[in-house]
Formats: C-alpha cells, structure tokens, sequence
C-alpha cells in the first residue's frame, strides 16, 4: 500500500475518464435511447414537488449521531416507501452490537426492484445496480440562522441536517428508480435495482452497509453511493480515529506536587502528535482531488474542577490517509510518536504519567476497481448533458461506505445531489442546504445511468 499504487492509481483513473470514441455517439444516435431519456427527464419534472416533499419529511426526523437512535427513520422512510409501492426489508442490527458501538439503535433498509422479463422473479443475467444513502448525520451543533429539522425552502435552496448529506440521496435514488419503472415494459430492461438505505456512517459504516454485506443479504454488481453531482469520486481518503488517555494523580491544586498533571503530559502528546502535521503536508498524493495526509484532534476531556490537578484526560484524533499509504504503518507511527512523546514528559516534567491508546476506527482508502468503468462511462456522460458541463472522475479527501463494497469486490463509485464542494454545502456545520436544481439533476443523471446500465443486450 505504499508510493507504488501511485502510477497505478494515476493510470487506473485515466483510463476511467477515457471513453471509447463512439461511445456517446452509440447511446444518443439509437432511436429509442433519447426517447427514454426524455420519458425519464419529463417524469423527474412532474413530480418534482413530490420529491421536495418525500425529502422534507426525512429531513424532519433527526439522526443525531451520537447517540445514535436512528431506527425510528428507517421506519419512517419505510412508511413513505410504501406509499410508493416499495416495500422496504428491514434489518435491525441486534442490539448488544448497536451498545457496544456506541450507538443506540440501527435498523438497515433494503428495497428490492427487477426490471424487464425477469421483473417480479430472478433478475437472471442482467446487472444487480446498489444504491446506497446513510440517514446518520453529526448533531446540528450551534450558529443555525434556521430550524435544523424544519427542511424549508427558501429561494430554491432547502436547509437542514442531513439535506445535503445524504438524506438528499434517499430521495435521488428513490424517485430515480420510480421514474425508471415508469418506464413500462416496453423499455429493454433487465436486472435489478437495490436501494440500501443505512444508518452507520458516521462511526465508520460497519453496522450499515458492511453489516449487510457480511450477513449475506446482497451482493450486487455495481454500486452508486451518496455524493454531489459536478464530480463522481471513483477513490478516497482512508481514515485511522484513536482515543488516547493520559492519566496522572488528581490532587488539590494548592499542594500541586502531591499530584501527577495529567494534563500536561497531555500537552506534551499533543504537541507531538500535531507537530506531524508539517511532515505530511510535503506528502502528495498522485490521486486527483486528494492532497496530503493530516491528524485532527476532535474532541478532548479531562478534570473535575479548575482548583483540582486533572487526574486524566482524554482525547480523540483523526489520522487521514491517502490511498498510496499502509495503514499498519500509520498506526504504528501515530503509537511510537505517542509512546515517545510521554516517555520524554515523564522523565522531564511530569512523572509517573502513563498512556493508553485505543483504536476506534481504522477506515480503509478506497482505489478505483477497474469494474467501476460502465459507471463512470455512464454518470459522466449524462452528468454533462443534464448539467452542462464536464463531470471528472477524482478522489475525495473524505472516507465513504463504498470502501466497504470494494472491499467486498463491488465496484463503486460515490455521486449524487449536491454542490461542487464540501464547503458549499455546509455539511457538519451549521445551516447545511441543498439547491434543488441540484437534486433534480442528480436524479435524472441517476435515473438515466440506471437506463443505461441495465440496458438488455
């Protein structure tokens, strides 16, 4: 996993972006293909406000996580599915799990549909196509100029928690579907179409989509997940979060000797850890859209009281890793500096202090798999003619669920409704939003990959 993958990588996403001459010529010159495409465009339009709508509703149920109880949402979408006529399997993740993850509840939605001669039946030889969307989003926090769970829409921008990332997709995915059936028999369809509506994103997706994967309740051929819709990410980031405690002896901070400052031998590590920093920025990444790896320290707790010498403190970091690197190294280099660092503030300022360091999540990069191809080929292609504009193929510095269908040998790539940055949406800050033009978009693109994609030969 080290520098090596980066020519790979380089190569792999050129020959992505890279069409076959004829290919756009072949999908538009077909005399029923741009009927379709229009049939879906059209349908999209006229229950557009329905769409709005369906998205509104998921927006109003919160999935604050932590803690982390989002099972009321996935029956609340299941209920509007089946308005649709969609019936949604339900998954609840046992519950001793869900605890020990530090999360209260999680139930995963699967939505089977098949298309063509096989619709109702076996999808036979044609494609099995995944879509996935995570209802689980961070805590609103403070600075909303707006109710997080109100879902208005003002000036053609909707705002709330989770509109952009990713209840938006619950409704991309859905009414993308809906306008393919609307298709009717006589679209050459054939294969099937799963939604996977998840609630394990934030804490790293193994009770979501990985929990699926390992209990054997699907297996497609390619995989769409959440994302935005002027790029279709085909590699990522990977992401290593530790919590690091530092333990001392509280005492009264009138006799400070009488105790060990934890806290300052938390400085210490910290000072050391951040220090990293300047390493990795002189690190680049041979992969579009990805820079350097860097470590955030994102939460840190400690004391009882400001007359008292803190007897620990803990804190917790975020380590991200680009794809040409070995995790195992990362994390054994994130522990050495660690170990080091309270080694030497022990022998100089603070003895007796000791560190334990706990891993919470080790997130894998994502590397494009050469199965992505007709994914790209397909997204890229209608991306242009419904936006305008060209989509490119890139990384993304965040980490997603679709490591976990790489993983399990599922091509994927990562688009969807959204604005062409992270920053424009607002996401994990206050007043997120999504454009509706966005959404529209990204659902007839959906709608017309999906065509393409499940295309009877």
């Amino acid at each position: 996993m080290g520098g090596r993958h980066s020519h790979t990588l380089l190569t792999q996403r050129k020959t992505q972006e890279k069409k076959p001459p004829n290919f756009k010529k072949q999908i538009m010159t077909s005399s029923a293909l741009p009927t379709d495409y229009q049939r879906l465009d059209a349908w999209i339009d006229a229950h557009f406000d329905e769409e709005v709508s369906f998205l509104q509703a998921l927006v109003r149920v919160p999935t604050d996580t932590p803690s982390g109880n989002n099972a009321p949402h996935a029956e609340r979408t299941a209920e509007l599915l089946r308005e649709f006529g969609f019936e949604a399997e339900r998954h609840p993740v046992p519950a001793a799990e869900v605890r020990a993850y530090g999360m209260e509840s999680i139930t995963n939605l699967i939505v089977r549909r098949r298309f063509g001669a096989d619709a109702g039946a076996d999808a036979g030889a044609g494609r099995t196509v995944a879509l996935n969307a995570h209802g689980d989003v961070v805590p609103p926090g403070e600075g909303w100029t707006r109710d997080p769970y109100a879902a208005e829409v003002e000036d053609g921008v909707l705002y709330g928690r989770a509109a952009a990332v990713s209840k938006s997709d619950f409704a991309t995915f859905t009414f993308a579907v809906r306008a393919l059936e609307a298709l009717g028999a006589a679209a050459p369809l054939r294969g099937a179409v799963e939604l996977h509506f998840t609630y394990d994103e934030e804490f790293g997706g193994e009770l979501g989509p990985g929990w699926l994967l390992r209990q054997g309740l699907t297996k497609p051929d390619l995989l769409i997940a959440a994302g935005f819709s002027y790029e279709v990410v085909t590699a990522h980031n990977g992401c290593l979060q530790m919590e690091v405690t530092v333990r001392g002896s509280q005492a009264h901070a009138a006799v400070p000797d009488t105790g060990v400052d934890a806290l300052q031998g938390a400085v210490a590590v910290l000072n050391a850890l951040y220090a990293l920093n300047a390493g990795y920025r002189r690190v680049r990444s041979g992969v579009e859209g990805i820079t350097h790896p860097y470590l955030n320290v994102g939460r840190i707790e400690g004391g009882t009281n400001t007359n008292v010498v803190p007897g620990k403190v803990a804190f917790k970091l975020d380590r991200r890793m680009i794809p040409e690197e070995d995790p195992a190294e990362v994390e054994a280099e994130i522990r050495r500096t660690i170990s080091d660092a309270a080694a030497a503030a022990s022998a100089a300022s603070v003895p007796g202090i000791a560190v334990d360091v706990r891993r919470l999540l080790l997130a894998n990069s994502m590397r494009p798999l050469p199965g992505n191809k007709p994914l790209v080929e397909a997204i890229q292609t209608h991306g242009e003619e419904v936006f305008g504009r060209p989509i490119p193929a890139m990384g993304t510095p965040l980490y997603t669920d679709v490591r976990l269908y790489a993983e399990a040998g599922v091509p994927g790539v990562v688009y969807g409704a959204g604005p062409r940055t992270v920053l424009e949406s607002h996401a994990k800050r206050a007043d997120e939003r999504l454009r509706l033009e966005d959404l529209r978009g990204a659902t007839k693109v959906i709608a017309r990959s999906l065509r393409d994609l499940l295309a009877a030969e």
